[in-house]
């Protein structure tokens, strides 16, 4: 005897699917406003000549573009993101993991260690970052008085710059990231610790041969996230050092930002440097994530 799958009748079935639109609408609407719209904007800026006050003046394709590449400050600025990027992924990813281990291994601590890690993910970027200005600072700082007395300066080099802003950082994401990681570990089955313990692995090769290769998901998201991240940053060098001291901390974004409305005032320009950093994100995400793809496979 033979079944068939009941389907529903057909005013039904398009009541579901109108149901389904509704539903799915509003979310269109906000991918079309959000994302597809400034896109399109963004496109046809970088196509054009477009001045910040005066508005669409007619393509302007390869001039745009041309003018991107020889700016002054295009390759000191990719430089120097893609220094900090390393940097900051580097740091955040393995203090976020060691965090994650430290929370999972304690006992009673658990609760305030995690709460204690996650507070300053609660901060907003531009207030840590206007936190640490005062922190930094060699008038009203409070290591004021140190700073004057030896000479030095935490933002007063390219290195010292570079290392306290990557400081900040760390302390506001590294919480956030452990919090990533603690998820994977605990998504990690105790049977195959117990496993390992019994093949008489230690702790290192436990940690090496059970809990990286079972935690790449979340290395992948994370360090996808982190990138990302690191090479869009904006206000946290705005905030403390606007690109100095002598342009040497200016990042792509400072950069398209200080074309578009300080000096230039160039849309055109800064749109053609929008779509170049848009293309070198996507094609670095999806090197990451074939290779994590690679690594699981193998």
């Amino acid at each position: 005897m033979s079944t068939t799958t009941a389907r529903p009748p057909g005013p039904r079935r398009h009541a579901t699917r109108w149901r389904g639109a509704v539903y799915a609408a509003p979310t269109l609407v906000m991918v079309l406003v959000l994302f597809v719209a400034p896109l399109v904007l963004v496109l046809t800026m970088s196509a054009s000549k477009w001045p910040l006050l005066a508005g669409n003046q007619g393509f302007n394709l390869p001039a745009n573009y041309a003018k991107a590449i020889d700016h002054r400050l295009f390759m000191n600025s990719i430089v120097f993101t893609l220094k900090y990027t390393v940097l900051a992924t580097v740091l955040l990813l393995a203090i976020g993991l060691a965090l994650g281990l430290l929370v999972q291994e304690s006992g009673r601590w658990r609760g305030f260690l995690r709460t204690s890690f996650l507070l300053p993910s609660a901060l907003g970027l531009a207030s840590a970052s206007l936190l640490f200005y005062v922190l930094y600072s060699p008038i009203a700082g409070p290591f004021a008085s140190l700073m004057q007395k030896f000479g030095w300066s935490f933002l007063g080099t390219p290195n010292s710059a570079l290392f306290s802003t990557t400081f900040l950082i760390v302390w506001r994401y590294a919480g956030f990231y452990m919090l990533l990681m603690l998820v994977g570990l605990q998504g990690i089955p105790v049977d195959v610790y117990e496993a390992a313990a019994i093949d008489g692995a230690d702790k290192r090769k436990t940690f090496f041969h059970v809990t990286l290769p079972l935690l790449r998901p979340t290395l992948a998201l994370t360090t996808v996230m982190c990138v990302t991240g690191s090479l869009l940053a904006f206000e946290q060098f705005y905030i403390l050092t606007k690109g100095g001291p002598d342009n040497s901390t200016i990042t792509i974004v400072q950069l398209i930002y200080s074309v578009a409305f300080q000096g230039q005032n160039d849309l055109g320009v800064a749109g053609a440097l929008s779509v170049i950093v848009l293309v070198a994100l996507v094609a670095i995400n999806v090197v990451q994530l074939r290779a994590f793809n690679v690594n699981e496979q193998s």
